[in-house]
């Protein structure tokens, strides 16, 4: 027995909102409910997929959802349908997509864990005078 396949359709609005514009909005729908901790990382160069990241806290399971839903919320406001969202189930952790955009909320233990801050900005700092020396 085979079952078809669900097909989203997704499209940008033409043209589709700046890169600032969206990111103007995920921070503004961030800062409306409450999000923790909401940091922005500029992965221009380091990644294909996406231009930034943002990644921000939750309180509770609800309240990471509640933060993945208003993200959607505001970017349709925008006239932008999101790629994907995923993990809105189990709510430790929501990715919504919003193509040059993705967001990460999770509950601060995941956040701890993953540490994705730490991932996407290793090397942009330039070498301390200690790492110098050992070097040598």
């Amino acid at each position: 027995m085979s079952t078809e396949a669900q097909v989203i359709k997704t499209q940008l609005p033409s043209p589709p909102p700046s890169v600032p514009a969206l990111l103007a909005s995920v921070h503004a729908a961030l800062e409306e409910i409450k999000a923790k901790d909401a940091v922005e990382i500029d992965v221009r160069g380091k990644s294909s997929v996406a231009d930034y990241l943002v990644i921000a806290s939750g309180t509770s399971t609800r309240h990471v959802k509640s933060i993945g839903d208003e993200v959607v919320r505001f970017a349709k406001e925008l006239g932008v349908m999101p790629l994907g969202v995923e993990g809105e189930r189990e709510a430790e952790w929501v990715l919504v997509d919003l193509g040059d955009v993705i967001v990460h909320v999770m509950l601060p233990r995941v956040r701890e864990f993953y540490a994705l801050e730490r991932l996407w900005t290793v090397g942009d700092q330039p070498p301390s005078d200690d790492e110098d020396a050992q070097q040598r």
